[in-house]
């Protein structure tokens, strides 16, 4: 009995809570494969088109072919079109939205573990565990969600503790954290 304690605890490692706030304001979305674009060319409407970004982070639009939009922001998306542009036309004024948000691999958010549907979810500015928990279904029957965790790739994959099962199924938003882009988090399954 005492070793399956001792095996029990020495299995169980504690990480320091997660921060509640993680969200910078000087956040900018980051074009990924995967993401649809709408290009607008002022005055030039067959030129306007939407296409998607390809796995390879390019896209194709008229005349310009091949362009890597992967990693920029729209804004510079736009000006590297508009300099494609300037060889066939004058002065070409050029807007780039994006319409349908996958965003880079190293900014998505995954889940993984004991949710009712793990996956990859697109981050959103100020996203917080709550928003992740609602678009994977919740946690299974199975899991033990106040030993789950968020691994922080973006602080050199350190790990924190969150307390799902306190949020979810308890009510307690003070277990409500924010996610920060390229996060991890994972469920694990509980013993008993």
């Amino acid at each position: 009995m005492a070793l399956a304690a001792i095996v029990l605890s020495a299995c169980a490692q504690t990480y320091p809570a997660a921060p509640a706030t993680a969200s910078s304001p000087e956040y900018n979305y980051i074009i990924g494969p995967g993401d649809q674009v709408s290009i607008a060319v002022w005055r030039n409407p067959e030129l306007s088109t939407s296409v998607p970004v390809r796995p390879d982070g390019k896209i194709t639009t008229p005349l310009v072919e091949d362009l890597p939009a992967a990693g920029k922001d729209a804004s510079a998306l736009a000006r590297d079109i508009e300099k494609s542009l300037s060889k066939y036309i004058r002065e070409p004024v050029v807007t780039v939205i994006v319409t349908s948000f996958v965003g880079p691999y190293s900014e998505q958010i995954r889940v993984v573990g004991e949710a009712t549907k793990p996956q990859v979810l697109a981050y959103r500015q100020k996203m917080s565990l709550l928003d992740v928990m609602i678009a994977v279904g919740g946690m299974t029957d199975f899991a033990d969600g106040n030993h789950a965790t968020i691994l922080r790739t973006s602080e050199g994959n350190k790990q924190y503790s969150v307390r799902l099962t306190d949020l979810l199924r308890n009510g307690d938003v003070s277990a409500n954290v924010e996610v920060k882009p390229g996060d991890v988090l994972v469920i694990p399954q509980s013993w008993f």
